[in-house]
């Protein structure tokens, strides 16, 4: 729910500003493909990526049960970017890429170098965009994230309650995430910046979701731009689950009559992000999407080959083959929300 239109139209501005002759007809190009191989069924791709989302860490301080980083239970190595391969592969890729997303697994801002690679990418003119828990906006980090040029920010405020937040975000200070949101608004204001535009995501669960017209008043107070009502990720869904909200607009399963659960997504056998977009971790691994959060997929690694290589190789034919043929049959797949409305108002 958008709470300040001008904030939103002055965001449009933001991406719409970075759009040059060679990233848009890029998008056209990736856009043809897309469905001339969902149509023949054979994996055309035309282009590269729109967007990327690079991993600046695997680490984080809180333990939310749904999430690989807050359980500790990554099987693929953990650690953080290094910011000269962060900066080469900036330099590779930013004259067709138009989105670059600071986020895959843990939290953003535990790495030291952060704001220092979002004003590298900002340079270069691409959107950025990360998501945090929040816990780590002090005043500096605050008026730092703002002067680095971060276009959008998203901000994990999952409960009004320090009893209702700590059930997912476990080890979490509600108190504390409260004021870095209101220290970035601040400093958005006194800096006179447009940026970044500040999205509450209220990931809607069980214990929460009656506190959903408290979080929207408590969004307006603290200076949001926008507050995201975001349905769950549950892993052992299949039996019910306690996290899993009784209103059927925020769950992303439902009960079949034999009491079991299933995921309301149609999965379909086609998939835009497997031709717009992929996942890089923190050392160079190139992933298909967000829910290959452990890395099963690998499908090239950017510290033996180029992006162009990766993108147009043969390990992503082979699994976009396998995604037009036969999706249900990819494990990481089986719990994907693509069709499915995540987010409501």
């Amino acid at each position: 729910m958008i709470l300040r239109r001008r904030a939103y139209f002055s965001d449009l501005w933001q991406l719409l500003r970075r759009v040059t002759f060679q990233r848009l007809w890029n998008a056209v190009k990736v856009v043809l493909s897309y469905f001339v191989a969902s149509l023949t069924r054979r994996p055309i791709h035309w282009g590269r990526p729109i967007a990327v989302a690079v991993e600046p860490t695997t680490a984080c301080n809180l333990r939310c049960p749904q999430c690989p980083s807050g359980l500790r239970s990554f099987t693929r190595p953990t650690g953080k970017l290094d910011r000269p391969f962060f900066e080469s592969l900036i330099d590779q890729i930013h004259r067709q890429v138009l989105w670059l997303t600071f986020y895959f697994q843990g939290e953003p801002y535990l790495h030291p170098d952060f704001h220092d690679m979002v004003a590298y990418a900002s340079r270069k003119r691409l959107y950025t965009a990360t998501s945090t828990n929040g816990h780590f906006l002090d005043d500096n980090r605050a008026r730092a994230t703002v002067e680095s040029g971060l276009c959008r920010l998203i901000i994990s405020v999952d409960g009004t309650t320090q009893e209702v937040y700590e059930q997912y975000r476990v080890g979490g200070r509600l108190e504390k995430v409260l004021a870095g949101a209101s220290c970035l608004a601040e400093w958005k204001r006194r800096l006179r910046s447009n940026t970044p535009f500040i999205i509450w995501q209220f990931l809607v669960l069980k214990p929460n979701e009656y506190q959903i017209p408290e979080a929207l008043r408590l969004a307006r107070r603290m200076g949001a731009d926008e507050i995201r009502f975001k349905t769950a990720q549950i892993y052992d869904y299949q039996n019910g689950h306690h996290l899993i909200p009784v209103d059927p607009r925020y769950a992303r399963y439902a009960a079949g009559p034999d009491g079991h659960f299933y995921i309301k997504a149609q999965l379909k056998n086609h998939c835009w992000r497997m031709w717009h977009s992929c996942v890089i971790t923190w050392d160079g691994r190139v992933v298909p999407c967000c829910f290959d959060k452990d890395a099963n997929h690998i499908l090239g690694h950017l510290k033996d080959q180029d992006m162009k290589t990766i993108w147009q190789g043969k390990a992503y034919r082979d699994f976009r083959r396998r995604l037009l043929l036969q999706r249900k049959d990819i494990d990481i797949c089986s719990n994907c929300t693509e069709g499915l409305k995540v987010y409501t108002e």
